[in-house]
């Protein structure tokens, strides 16, 4: 196959080379025919004759297109070239003239793309420093202490208000965070965990001390800049307030609240004495009568002995309320600690006409097995007993599960709810108090107790009325395993 030979490139390098050849066979035909050799080197002439001629046809073919390969992978790449030239009028005839004007275009669109780059790349750079100062004054204007650090805990990032709250003085930039929290410790540990673990501390009540001896009370946040890094890069982000005035005033509202408590808890020992007290008077003033027959002598030694013990009784939980013994952690399974509650108050549900459901997902937590029995005897008892007579469905459900808080920490949540006629929601707030009660019988402890020992195994008890009637009392312990229970 004959070469293309339409542009004058290939065409000129085709004819000199051609000329070159023919000169060569000339020359070795003029050789031929000098006398002097024509006879001693005829054949060897002839011969290089029709190998010149043999390799020069070839040549003249295929060397022209060998070496102008390039040069037409380059005419392809421009025919293929989404430029105007391309679409807007016809190719030139000649290949060399229609490349160069290709490349042309494409010169003069790649400097329109580089001016729209660098255009794009002026209005990115000053989105940038607008977005830079932007930060820069939100940074300033937050009400709150802000502070930042890099992966190596040094410091990249603290506002004025960060700086009133610890006091820093000085250039602070590269700062450790261990020099410049000195005056925290409580918040150089929690950064320290985060840049360690990634660990998130949201709310966290921290103290600092300031000059003089002054404590501050901190509320801080410390979350990670990255939660997930590569090659442990990790940053820390911490956000402070100073809720000095709000702990003092939350530690006042505490104390009145207790102390309301109080009062309501002596009023009601008070009159558990009183009562008790004229039940005794009237019993003594009986046995000064000496016309007691020996039968009613009896019976109010018996009353006596009874009100006695129930004094008794009730000294020794208020007792038990105020000063609680130490706990004896152990292992207990809350299926089971229920199941033995039912067996035990079998009597007073049968005798109420109570039934009492238990199911749900139960766990294991540690706890003292002795403190929280009675907890839970003392809550089944009250839920029984909350159902008045009048009560026309008459049942106590028990109903376990265990959930996840926010904070990754995984609960045993034990729910009571009875059918009786609920709680007044004025009262939501007291039924934990000692001596608080609203039943015509009882010391109104067992309630104060059963929250005391919850409280004391670091869960949290809580009365609240159910939608369909009753009172739903929710008793959330932390879990012993949670591992084994995902």
């Amino acid at each position: 196959m004959f070469p293309r030979t339409e542009n004058r490139m290939q065409l000129a390098l085709a004819l000199v080379i051609g000329l070159l050849l023919v000169a060569n066979l000339f020359t070795l035909t003029l050789v031929a025919l000098t006398p002097a050799t024509r006879a001693s080197r005829a054949p060897v002439l002839f011969t290089v004759f029709v190998i010149t001629l043999v390799v020069s046809v070839p040549t003249i073919l295929l060397l022209p297109r060998w070496l102008l390969r390039p040069y037409r992978q380059l005419v392809d790449e421009a025919e293929r070239a989404p430029v105007a030239t391309s679409s807007t009028r016809e190719k030139t005839r000649d290949e060399t003239e229609f490349v160069l004007e290709t490349f042309q275009e494409v010169v003069a669109q790649l400097r329109a793309k580089q001016r729209e780059l660098e255009a794009l790349g002026a209005r990115a750079a000053a989105r940038a420093a607008s977005a830079e100062q932007f930060s820069e004054r939100v940074v300033a204007s937050l009400p709150s202490g802000l502070l930042a650090f890099d992966a190596r805990g040094h410091v990249t990032v603290i506002n004025a208000p960060a700086r009133a709250l610890l006091e820093a003085e000085g250039e602070t930039a590269g700062q450790s965070f261990e020099r410049l929290l000195s005056r925290a410790p409580e918040l150089a540990g929690l950064v320290e965990r985060c840049l360690r673990t990634g660990e998130l501390f949201r709310r966290e009540e921290v103290t600092a001390e300031g000059a003089g001896g002054r404590v501050r009370r901190l509320g801080v946040t410390v979350a990670p800049v990255d939660p997930q890094p590569r090659e442990g890069a990790r940053g820390v982000l911490c956000m402070l307030s100073d809720i000095t005035e709000v702990a003092q005033l939350r530690e006042a509202v505490t104390r009145k609240k207790n102390l309301e408590s109080l009062g309501e808890m002596s009023a009601g020992l008070a009159h558990e004495f009183k009562n008790a007290l004229a039940t005794l008077h009237g019993y003594a003033q009986l046995f000064q009568n000496s016309k007691l027959d020996e039968d009613a002598s009896d019976a109010a030694a018996a009353a006596l002995l009874h009100e006695v013990r129930n004094l008794s009784e009730m000294v020794t939980s208020f007792l038990n309320f105020a000063r609680p013994g130490p706990l004896d952690f152990g292992d207990v399974a809350l299926a089971e600690l229920f199941r033995a509650c039912a067996f035990d108050l079998r009597a007073l549900f049968d005798e109420r006409g109570v039934a009492l459901e238990i199911e749900g997902e139960f766990a294991e937590v540690s706890a003292d097995e002795r403190m929280l029995r009675q907890a839970v005897l003392n809550l089944l008892r009250n839920a029984a007993e909350a159902i008045t007579d009048e009560s026309a469905e008459r049942r106590v459900n028990v109903r376990a599960a265990h959930e996840r808080d926010a904070a990754g920490v995984t609960w045993a949540r034990v729910e009571i709810a009875d059918t009786g006629v609920g709680i007044n929601v004025s009262d939501l707030q007291r039924v934990f108090i000692p001596f608080f009660t609203t039943k015509s019988k009882g010391h109104g402890v067992g309630l104060a107790l059963a929250h005391r020992v919850v409280t004391d195994h670091g869960g949290t008890l809580s009365a609240a009325n159910s939608p369909q009637g009753g009172a739903v009392f929710t008793v959330r312990l932390p879990v012993l395993n949670a591992l084994s229970m995902d």
